[in-house]
C-alpha cells in the first residue's frame, strides 16, 4: 500500500522566501527520506550545479490529502549534506541546543491578509468595490470594527480561517486560537506556546496549508507587512517569550525587555522586509527608529502583559517583527539575545 508525502521547503527568493512543495510517492511502512530538486529553479543554485537536497525534520498528518497521507517539511542541503546557505533553521539548532537548560517557550501570532486575485486588493476592499455593493454590502468602514468582529461585511474570510484551522489541528499543530482583526480580509492564527525549533517548523507549515486551502478558494494569501494604505494598521507576527526564570519572575521578564533594546537595530534589521512600511509609529507599536518596553502598552517594542506583571512572572511579547518574518530568525535572535546564547 503507497501513501503520499508533501516534501515542504523554503526557497532562496530575497529578500522573502517562498514556499515550495512536491509530492514523494512511499510504502505505507517506509520513513521519508533525503530527496533532490532543482535548486536553479529556486533561487537556491546555479543551472551548471543545480541539486539540492531535501532533509525531512518535522513529519505531520496531511489533512487535505487524509489519512495516512503525511507532509514532511524539509531543510536545504548542499549535496555534500551541509547546510544551504539559505537554510537558516541549521543557525537556530545550534543557539537552541546551547540554550537548552533555559527552557525557551514561544508563541507567534501570524497575522495575513486575503487577497483578491483580480483586482489585487484585500478581499473585504474588493468585495465593497465590485461585485456586493448592489446587493446590500456595506460600504468600507474606517478601521475599528473588524478586530473579532462577527457579520457579513465585517469578518469576511472566516470560512477559510476556519477551514484552515482545523486542518492545522488535524495536522497535530499546536494552535491556540484564530481571531479576526482590523483590517477587513484580515485574520491571524496563534501557534505555541512550545520551543523555538517546533514554533518555527509549525509555523512554515500552518502558513504552507494556509496558501494550500486559499488556493482552493481562488484567494491569494499575502504576508505583506502593509497590506493597505492609508490608516490601517500592518500586518505582524508578534512573538511571545519566555524562559524558565521569566515564568517565575517579573524581574526577569523586565531584564528580557532590557536586553532585546540592547540590540534592537540588528533585530529590526532581520524581522522582515519592509518593516519600516508598518513601523511607523502610527499604528500601535512603536517606529523602527525607537526601541521601549512597557507594561501592557500595545505602542511599546515589547510589551509585558498587564497579567503577567499582577501575577508577577510569566512571558513577554515583541512586538516588531513583520508577518513576512522567518520564524527561525526571529527566535533564534531572542534565545541569544536574552539567554546569551550568541
Amino acid at each position: 500500500m503507497n501513501r503520499k508525502v508533501e516534501y515542504i521547503w523554503i526557497d532562496g527568493t530575497k529578500p522573502t522566501p517562498q514556499l515550495r512543495s512536491k509530492t514523494k510517492i512511499l510504502n505505507v511502512n517506509e520513513e521519508p527520506p533525503i530527496w533532490g530538486f532543482d535548486g536553479s529553479s529556486t533561487n537556491q543554485a546555479e543551472g551548471s550545479n543545480s541539486d539540492c537536497v531535501l532533509n525531512p525534520v518535522f513529519v505531520c498528518n496531511d489533512p487535505i490529502r487524509g489519512w495516512g497521507h503525511e507532509l514532511a517539511l524539509c531543510e536545504v542541503l548542499n549535496t555534500d549534506m551541509t547546510p544551504h546557505e539559505s537554510n537558516t533553521r541549521a543557525a537556530l539548532s545550534k543557539v537552541y541546543e546551547r540554550c537548552k537548560g533555559e527552557d525557551v517557550w514561544f508563541g507567534m501570532e501570524q497575522e495575513y491578509t486575503f487577497m483578491h486575485p483580480q483586482f489585487g486588493t484585500a478581499l473585504g476592499f474588493a468585495r465593497a468595490q465590485n461585485s456586493y455593493k448592489g446587493l446590500g454590502q456595506r460600504e468600507i468602514l474606517p478601521q475599528g470594527p473588524y478586530y473579532c468582529s462577527v457579520g457579513a461585511g465585517l469578518a469576511i474570510g472566516r470560512d477559510v480561517a476556519e477551514e484552515h484551522l482545523d486542518a492545522c489541528l488535524e495536522a497535530g499543530l499546536t494552535l491556540s486560537g484564530i481571531n479576526a482583526e482590523v483590517m477587513p480580509g484580515q485574520w491571524e492564527f496563534q501557534v505555541g506556546p512550545v520551543d523555538a525549533l517546533e514554533v518555527s517548523d509549525q509555523l512554515w507549515v500552518a502558513r504552507w496549508l494556509l496558501h494550500r486551502i486559499a488556493e482552493k478558494h481562488n484567494i491569494i494569501v499575502s504576508f505583506d507587512p502593509k497590506p493597505a494604505e492609508g490608516d490601517w494598521n500592518g500586518a505582524g507576527c508578534h512573538t511571545n517569550f519566555s524562559t524558565k526564570s521569566m515564568r517565575s519572575s517579573i524581574e526577569a521578564c523586565e531584564r528580557a525587555a532590557v536586553a532585546l533594546g540592547e540590540r534592537s537595530h540588528l533585530h529590526i534589521e532581520n524581522y522582515g522586509a519592509d518593516i519600516e512600511k508598518r513601523l511607523t509609529g502610527d499604528h500601535e507599536t512603536c517606529s523602527y527608529k525607537e526601541y521601549r518596553w512597557g507594561v501592557s502598552d500595545r505602542g511599546a517594542s515589547v510589551r509585558i502583559p498587564w497579567q503577567v506583571a499582577k501575577d508577577g512572572k510569566g512571558y513577554i511579547e515583541d512586538r516588531r517583527p513583520n508577518a513576512n518574518c522567518d520564524p527561525y530568525v526571529v527566535t533564534k535572535l531572542i534565545t541569544e539575545t536574552v539567554c546569551g546564547g550568541n
